[in-house]
C-alpha cells in the first residue's frame, strides 16, 4: 500500500513537473522584468497605468499555472492550504470597499492590484515548499535585486547610457537614459535607480542588505559567500547616495529585530561580515560620491573608468575577507559558542550591544566629535538634520492626522482604493500636494476601512505567528526548515517596517515581492494540519476551478484595460501631428469604448485636453449643441464614478460658462470649497464669478444683487486671509506646501469692488503688488500688456483719489496708450455707491 502511494505521489510530480517549472521560469522572468518598469509604481493615472496592466496579465498566466498545477496537488488539508484561500479576504475586501469608493478607477485598480498580490502569496508557499524550488526563489530575489544595484550604480558613476543599452529592448528611455535614475530635488543629487523615488529605493536596499548579510552569514561555500559579499558595498554606497533619513532611523530598528531570531555565533558573523563591508565602504564613500555630482554635469571616461576600478577592488576585498571569516571565524565560534545555545537571553546579548554601541555611533556622528566630518558634504547635512522638528518629520505628521479624518467619514469600509489620491485636498490641513499617505498602514485604513485593515493585519499575524513559532520550536532556525527560509523574514520585515513611514508599498513590485515573502515563509511553517477538516472533492477540485475561471477573467480584462491604453498613446501621438477633430477621437473613442469613464481619457491632462475638453472646444467654435450635449453627458457619467475629481469640478465649471450660466457656475463654485479647502484657484473662481455677476446686476440698476455678488466676493476673499492665519501658525520648520495667495486677476477684481465703495486706499493695497510698470505695451504679448495696463490704470486712479496720484505710472500708461487718458477720466469722475 505503502509503495503505490509513492508510485502515485511519483507520478502526479511527473504530471505536474511542466506546469512547476514553468511556474518558476514565469516567476523568475517576471522579477527581472518588472523593477524595470519604473519597480510598477500605481501613480493613478494613464502613464503608470501600462506597466501595471502588463503585470495583470503576466499574473493572469501564473494564477493559470498555478489553478492547473492545483488540480494536481493541492487539498485543504494544512494551515498553509488554508492561507492559500484566506489571502483571498484581502482583494475581497476591496470589492467590499467599491461600494463606498471615491473614485471608481483608483479603486478597481487596487482590487486588480490586491488579486495580483494574492497570487504571489500562494506561488511563494508552494515555489518554496521544497529546497529547490526555495534555492532558486532566493536566488531570484538576491540576483534580481544585484542587477538593480548595478544598474543604479552604472547611472550613477556617469554610464547612463550603457545601463540604458542593457535594457532598452524592453523599456522606454529618454534620449538614451532610464528616466530619473538619477534625480535632482532640493537636497542634490540622489540615487533613485528603477525607482524614481530615492526612500523606496533605500528601503528595497535595506531589504536586499539584510538578505545578502544572512546568505554570507549562514553559508560554508566560498563561493556563495564571495558573490555575496561583494555586492555589499555597492549596496552600501547606494545605500548613503538616496540621502534617505528616514531609512537610516529605521535601519537599527530592523537590524535588531533580525538579530533577536539568530544564534549568537550567527549574530556575531552578521555584525562582523555588516562592520567589514560600512567600514570598506566609507573608505571610498566621499570619492564615489564626489564623482557621480562631477559626472552628472560632465562626463569623463577617466573618472568613471578609475571610480570603477576603486568600487571593483574594495568589493573584491571585502569579498576576500568575507570568505576567510566563514572558512576559518566562522567554525571557530560555532564550536565555542556551541553551548551557549538553548540558554534563557543569549540571543539578546549581541543586540543589546548592538544597541548600545549604536546609541555610541549615534552620539558620535550628531554630536559635535568631528566623526561626521568623515562622511561627504551632502550626506553629513542630511544626517545633521535628521529630528523631530524637520519638514518631513512634520509634514508626515500632517498627513496621518489628515488620514485619520478620512478614516473617520469612512470607517466601516473605507473610501475604496486609491482614496488618499482623490479625498487628500478635502482633508488637507495645509496645501500641501502629496498623493500619497506616506504611510502603508494609514493609507490601507483609509482605503479599506477598520474592516479591511483588521482582515489584513490578522492575515499578516498569522502568517508572522506560524512562521516565528515553527522558528522557536527549531531552536532559532538550527533545522534547515525555517533556516531556509528565513531570507524571505528579512525581505518582509524590511519593506513592513520602512513602509511605516513612507509609500513603498505603492510600487506595486515592492508590493509583490512582499507578497511572495509572505507566502514562502509559511511553506514549511504552516504545515500542521489545519483545524476543521474540509478534505472534500468538491473543495479540492472546486477551488482550483475558481482559480482557473479567475485567471481566465483577469487575462481579459487586462487585454482590453492594456488596448484601451495603447489607443489612448495613439491619440496622444495623433494630437501631436494633426488637429482633426474625427483623427484624434478615433483612437480615443476605442480606448472609451474598452474603458468607459477613465478620468484621464475624458479630463485634460498635461499633454491631453480629454475628450470632454474636445467636445467644448467643437462647441465653442461651431455652436453646435450636438457637441456640447455629448460632453455634458460624458461629464455627468464620469462624476457619478469620480466623486472628488477636481479636473471633473472644473469642467463642470466651463460647461456653465459655455453656456453662460454664470449664476450656476458661482453655485457650483461655492458649493465645492469645502471639498476643496485650500485649492486657491477655486477662491478666485468663486470671486471673479461674484464679481461678474455684481458687475451685470450693476449694469441693470439691480442693488440688491450687486451688493449680494459683490458681498459674496468679498466674504470669500476673508475666508482666504483667516486661512493665511493657519498657515501663519505652522511651525517655522514647515512648509506650507502650494502658494496660497490670490493673483493679479482677482486682486484686480477686488479692488474694482474696493473702488466702487469708495474705499481706494483698499483698493489700492490689492494692486500695488502687481503693478508692473515696465510692461505696459508688448508686441509679443498684447492681451498681457492689456491687462497690466489694468492693473496701472486703476491703481493710478485709487491713488489720485486719495490725493496721491503717481505721475510717473501715468506718464508711462498714456505713451503706452494715449487712450488711457480718457479711461481714467471716467474713473477717475466717478461717484463712490452708497
Amino acid at each position: 500500500m505503502v509503495k503505490k502511494e509513492k508510485l502515485d505521489a511519483s507520478a502526479l510530480a511527473e504530471k505536474s513537473s511542466l506546469i512547476y517549472w514553468l511556474l518558476i521560469s514565469f516567476v523568475v522572468m517576471f522579477l527581472f522584468w518588472s523593477p524595470f518598469k519604473r519597480a510598477l509604481f500605481n501613480g493613478n493615472s494613464y502613464s503608470f497605468e501600462r506597466s501595471v496592466y502588463s503585470s495583470f496579465i503576466w499574473s493572469s498566466i501564473i494564477l493559470l499555472l498555478v489553478a492547473v498545477f492545483f488540480f494536481y496537488v493541492w487539498k485543504w488539508q494544512t494551515q498553509r492550504d488554508a492561507l492559500t484561500v484566506i489571502v483571498w479576504l484581502l482583494p475581497i475586501s476591496y470589492i467590499i470597499s467599491l461600494i463606498t469608493a471615491v473614485s471608481h478607477y483608483y479603486a478597481m485598480n487596487m482590487v486588480y492590484i490586491q488579486i495580483m498580490y494574492a497570487c504571489f502569496f500562494i506561488v511563494g508557499i508552494y515555489l518554496a515548499k521544497n529546497k529547490q524550488g526555495n534555492s532558486i526563489l532566493s536566488a531570484a530575489l538576491l540576483t534580481s535585486g544585484y542587477v538593480i544595484v548595478l544598474f543604479g550604480m552604472l547611472n550613477w558613476i556617469g554610464n547612463g547610457k550603457l545601463a540604458g543599452s542593457l535594457v532598452s529592448w524592453f523599456v522606454e528611455l529618454e534620449n538614451g537614459v532610464y528616466r530619473d535614475a538619477v534625480m535632482t530635488d532640493s537636497n542634490g543629487l540622489r540615487l533613485t535607480a528603477v525607482f524614481q523615488y530615492a526612500n523606496s529605493y533605500a528601503a528595497y536596499l535595506i531589504a536586499l542588505l539584510f538578505a545578502s548579510l544572512f546568505i554570507i552569514a549562514k553559508s560554508r561555500k566560498w563561493y556563495i559567500v564571495g558573490l555575496n559579499a561583494f555586492m555589499l558595498v555597492p549596496i552600501i554606497i547606494s545605500f548613503f547616495l538616496t540621502l534617505s533619513r528616514g531609512a537610516i532611523v529605521v535601519i537599527p530598528v530592523i537590524l535588531l529585530i533580525i538579530l533577536f531570531f539568530q544564534k549568537l555565533n550567527r549574530q556575531i558573523l552578521y555584525l562582523v561580515h555588516m562592520a567589514v563591508a560600512f567600514i570598506a565602504s566609507f573608505l571610498i564613500l566621499q570619492k564615489l560620491t564626489d564623482a557621480g555630482i562631477q559626472l552628472h554635469t560632465q562626463f569623463s571616461a577617466s573618472v568613471a573608468g578609475s571610480n570603477w576600478l576603486v568600487l571593483i577592488l574594495v568589493s573584491l576585498v571585502v569579498a576576500g575577507i568575507s570568505i576567510l571569516i566563514q572558512k576559518f571565524a566562522a567554525p571557530y565560534l560555532e564550536s565555542k559558542l556551541e553551548r551557549f545555545d538553548g540558554r534563557k537571553l543569549t540571543n539578546f546579548v549581541v543586540p543589546f550591544a548592538a544597541i548600545i554601541l549604536g546609541i555610541v555611533g549615534a552620539i558620535l556622528l550628531f554630536a559635535d566629535t568631528g566623526a561626521s566630518k568623515l562622511l561627504p558634504e551632502n550626506i553629513k547635512t542630511r544626517i545633521e538634520n535628521i529630528n523631530f522638528a524637520q519638514h518631513s518629520v512634520l509634514e508626515r505628521g500632517t498627513f496621518y492626522k489628515d488620514a485619520v479624518k478620512v478614516f473617520k467619514d469612512y470607517p466601516i469600509i473605507g473610501a475604496g482604493g486609491g482614496a488618499w489620491s482623490e479625498l487628500f485636498e478635502k482633508y488637507q490641513n495645509n496645501p500641501y500636494i502629496s498623493r500619497q499617505a506616506h504611510n502603508f498602514f494609514l493609507q490601507y485604513l483609509v482605503e479599506v476601512g477598520l474592516v479591511g485593515l483588521l482582515i489584513f493585519l490578522a492575515f499578516l499575524g498569522l502568517v508572522f505567528f506560524l512562521f516565528i513559532r515553527s522558528h522557536i520550536r527549531n531552536k532559532s532556525g538550527t533545522k534547515d526548515s525555517t533556516d531556509s527560509h528565513f531570507l524571505f523574514f528579512i525581505i518582509a520585515i524590511s519593506l513592513l517596517v520602512h513602509s511605516i513611514i513612507d509609500f513603498d508599498l505603492s510600487f506595486v513590485y515592492l508590493g509583490i515581492i512582499l507578497f511572495l515573502c509572505l507566502g514562502a515563509m509559511v511553506a514549511n511553517s504552516g504545515n500542521a494540519p489545519f483545524r476543521w477538516n474540509w478534505n472534500r472533492p468538491l473543495i479540492n477540485k472546486g477551488y482550483p476551478a475558481l482559480l482557473f475561471a479567475l485567471s481566465i477573467t483577469i487575462f481579459f480584462i487586462s487585454i482590453r484595460l492594456l488596448s484601451a491604453n495603447s489607443s489612448f498613446m495613439e491619440t496622444l501621438d495623433v494630437i501631436q501631428k494633426s488637429k482633426d477633430y474625427n483623427e484624434i477621437t478615433t483612437p480615443l473613442n476605442k480606448a472609451l469604448e474598452l474603458h468607459p469613464n477613465h478620468p484621464d481619457y475624458l479630463m485634460p491632462t498635461e499633454f491631453f485636453p480629454g475628450k470632454i475638453g474636445l467636445l467644448f472646444q467643437v462647441y465653442n467654435q461651431t455652436k453646435d449643441d450636438v457637441y456640447f450635449d455629448e460632453a455634458q453627458k460624458l461629464l455627468t457619467d464620469v462624476a457619478k464614478k469620480e466623486k472628488f475629481n477636481r479636473r471633473v469640478l472644473y469642467q463642470q465649471i466651463t460647461a456653465y460658462k459655455l453656456k453662460n450660466q454664470l449664476s450656476e457656475a458661482s453655485d457650483l463654485v461655492n458649493k465645492e470649497l469645502v471639498n476643496f479647502p485650500w485649492i486657491i484657484s477655486l477662491y478666485e473662481e468663486s470671486i471673479n464669478l461674484s464679481f461678474d455677476l455684481g458687475s451685470k446686476a450693476l449694469q441693470e440698476k439691480d442693488d440688491n444683487a450687486r451688493e449680494q455678488h459683490w458681498n459674496k466676493s468679498l466674504e470669500v476673499y476673508d475666508s482666504i486671509l483667516a486661512k493665511k492665519k493657519i498657515l501663519e501658525n505652522l511651525p517655522k520648520e514647515q512648509g506650507q506646501g502650494e502658494a496660497f495667495d490670490i493673483s493679479a486677476n482677482t486682486a484686480l477684481s477686488l479692488a474694482q469692488i474696493k473702488y466702487a465703495y469708495g474705499d481706494y486706499a483698499a483698493a489700492s493695497s490689492f494692486l500695488q503688488p502687481f503693478v508692473q510698470a515696465d510692461k505696459l505695451s508688448d508686441p509679443s504679448n498684447p492681451e498681457l500688456a492689456q491687462f497690466n495696463r489694468n492693473v496701472a490704470r486703476w491703481y493710478y486712479a485709487a491713488g489720485s483719489k486719495q490725493n496721491a496720484p503717481d505721475q510717473a505710472l501715468y506718464d508711462k500708461l498714456l505713451a503706452a496708450d494715449p487712450g488711457e487718458q480718457q479711461q481714467i477720466e471716467l474713473l477717475l469722475g466717478s461717484e463712490p455707491i452708497k
